[in-house]
């Protein structure tokens, strides 16, 4: 997993606050996530399953979470 390159989003809050969650895909398809504060823990979800999370993200489906 030390080859994958890691993506953090660009509303991540700056100044190394390590508040951000990376992502990366593989060339298998399979797409990762872990926070930037502890990036020894990793999640691993199909490319079905992330675009379904990122509609609802985008749709605001989450906003009553934070």
């Amino acid at each position: 997993m030390s080859d994958l390159k890691w993506r953090k989003s660009g509303f991540s809050g700056g100044g190394g606050s390590g508040e951000c969650v990376e992502v990366a895909a593989e060339p298998r398809g399979l797409i990762f996530l872990r926070e930037s504060d502890d990036p020894a823990v990793v999640i691993a979800t199909d490319p079905a399953r992330w675009a379904a999370f990122v509609r609802g993200a985008k749709q605001g489906n989450f906003d009553d979470l934070s």
